[in-house]
Order: C-alpha cells, then structure tokens, then sequence
C-alpha cells in the first residue's frame, strides 16, 4: 500500500510541474500574441471596443472548457458540451420569445436542465458500464434532435431585454458575461483545489483503484464530475444567449473542439487525475487570440480548425514526452545490495 501511494504522490508531483511549466509558456504566448495583434492592427487592438468584443466572445470559450476539464479529471470525456449549450441556449430563448416567461425563470429552468442532463449522463455511465465516449455520443446526438424540434429553422430573437443588456454590458470596457466566466473558473478553483469533493474527484481519476481502497466511490465522482459540467455548460449557454442576436440550431455547433483544445492546451492530462483552471483559461484566450488574427487577416475559418487542431495534436505529444522524462528524473534509483 505504501509503495502504491508513493508512486501515486509522484506522479502527482510530475503533473504540477508540467501544468507550471505548461501554464508559464501558455502566459508568454497570450502576451505576445496580444503585442502581435496591437502591432498588426497599428495600435487599434487595445482600444475600448475592440478588447470589450475580445473579452465578450472569450466567456463562452471559457466556460465549455472548464466543462471538459471537469470531465477529463475523472478520466471521461464529454461528447455533448456543443449540443448540450446549444439545446439550453435555444430552450432558455424559446421560453422567453414564445412562451413569455420572466428572464429570471427562464435562465434557471435552463441551468438547471443542463445540471440535470449532466446528471442524468453520469447516472447512465455508471449503470450501464458503457464508455463514456459512447454515452456522451449518444446524448450528442440526442440533443441535436430535441435543438432542432425546438427552433427548427429559424432563429429565436425577440427575447428579454433585460438579458440583452446584461450581455453587452461592459463597465470599464470589462464585459460582465467575461466576469461571470472568471467568476465560475474562480469559484471551480477553489472548490477543486481546496476542498475535499474536488480532492476526490482527482483522487478518482488519479489512480481509481487506489480511491476505493482509501473509501472514496469512483462511481459518484463520475456523477458528480458529469453534473457539475453540465452546469458549467448552462452558464456558458446563458452567456452565449445574452451576447448573440439570437439562437438557432447552430448554436453550439462550434464549441466541441474548443472545449477540447482549451484544458488539453492548458496542461490537463487525458487520462484523469489533473485540473489545470489557470491553464485552461490561458489556453482559451490563445484559441481567441487566433480567431481574432483569423478575422485580422481574413484568413480561412477553416485554417483556425487546422491550427488548433495541430495545437491539440502537438500539445498531447510534447505532454507525454514531457511526463515521461519527468517521471524518469523523479523514479527512485536502486538500492545496492538490495533483497533479491
């Protein structure tokens, strides 16, 4: 038992010193990215409008990737973060736009469904012992279909102005729907890193094995860590319904390969047991700061995919080739004369 805990407290330690090491090159690439734009746009990028545009259209980046990096901690994988935001967007819309209800109740009946369907995906991986990849497909493919059935091919606009105005809403040129994301990554950071549910969550996904035998029941993380994305993907789908003009069906239809790309960059390891909320919020403002060079320079949307892909791909790569030469630095050498 002891020999297996000092393997896991290792390991541990090699995952921290990649997410500092990831987190510290992730805060020189913003910074000079954001000098590449200011100087490739003659001084107009630090404006007022233009950082309150950046920073309003950074929430939602934000948001749906501390929703995976909740999934990926516990070892699974959510599938469903794009369909999921956009089902909840499109719900809390239609619920304002055609049935008049308040802005307030229609918020809340739409984090409360995404918590909700969080929760209800959990509950399935868990009885049925399915792949979460495949559960979270198929709740995907669910969701699209009950996105379609409530707008169908329109576009939802004449909802809460109220709403409205909150999501344009920018003292000192600080969005508030970019406050509200730093708010939720704040408040994940603390409840990840300072409290005993968030230590079992990465304790779960850490060494599973090694959680139960300490008491700690693998299965309720999984729900937990469902649950809890989920709402996370609410909030992300109320602050893409307060800033867009209105919703349709392609809500949401953008947002699986961000939500990937924004923890995986940041320094989360696809195999459980790491959280990396600082890096994850960095790694968010890089997939921005792209769109926004890919807007600078009227590049093809598509090369935005390819690039963030190719991120993605080397990010995993140079993570393990990193973890592996810090576990060998850090492995115990042989004892001579040790028992044979």
């Amino acid at each position: 038992m002891s020999t297996m805990l000092d393997q896991q407290g290792r390991a541990a330690a090699v995952l921290r010193r990649f997410s500092r090491t990831t987190t510290a090159m992730l805060l020189l690439v913003v910074v000079a990215g954001a000098v590449a734009l200011e100087v490739a746009s003659s001084g107009s990028f630090f404006e007022g409008s233009s950082v309150r545009v950046f920073l309003q259209y950074l929430a939602t980046p934000i948001l749906i990737g501390l929703a995976q990096m909740v999934a990926l901690c516990v070892g699974q994988l959510n599938l469903a973060v794009g369909a999921l935001g956009g089902f909840t967007a499109c719900l809390t819309g239609v619920l304002m736009a055609d049935h008049g209800v308040p802005a307030v109740v229609a918020v809340g009946a739409g984090l409360v469904t995404a918590t909700a369907v969080g929760l209800v995906t959990g509950l399935a991986i868990v009885a049925t012992r399915i792949n979460g990849f495949i559960v979270t497909l198929a709740t995907m493919t669910i969701l699209l279909g009950a996105q379609y059935r409530l707008v169908g091919t329109r576009t939802v606009d004449g909802y809460s102005a109220t709403l409205r105005d909150l999501g344009s809403a920018a003292p000192l040129d600080i969005p508030l729907v970019f406050v509200t994301a730093i708010g939720a990554a704040v408040l994940l950071g603390a409840v990840m890193y300072r409290t005993v549910a968030g230590r079992r969550l990465l304790a779960a996904g850490g060494n599973p094995l090694a959680a139960r035998l300490s008491g700690i029941s693998t299965d309720r993380q999984i729900v937990a860590a469902h649950t809890l994305s989920g709402l996370l993907v609410g909030v992300a789908a109320v602050t893409a319904t307060a800033s867009l003009p209105g919703v349709n069906r392609s809500v949401g239809g953008d947002w699986l390969l961000p939500s990937f790309a924004a923890p995986i960059i940041g320094g989360v390891a696809l195999t459980g047991g790491s959280i990396a909320v600082f890096g994850t919020v960095l790694a968010a403002f890089v997939t921005r700061l792209i769109d926004a060079a890919r807007a600078q320079f009227s590049l093809d949307p598509s090369w935005v995919n390819l690039l963030i892909g190719l991120v993605v791909l080397g990010t995993v790569a140079g993570g393990h080739l990193h973890q592996t030469r810090l576990a060998r630095t850090t492995a115990p050498s042989p004892q001579p004369g040790g028992a044979r």
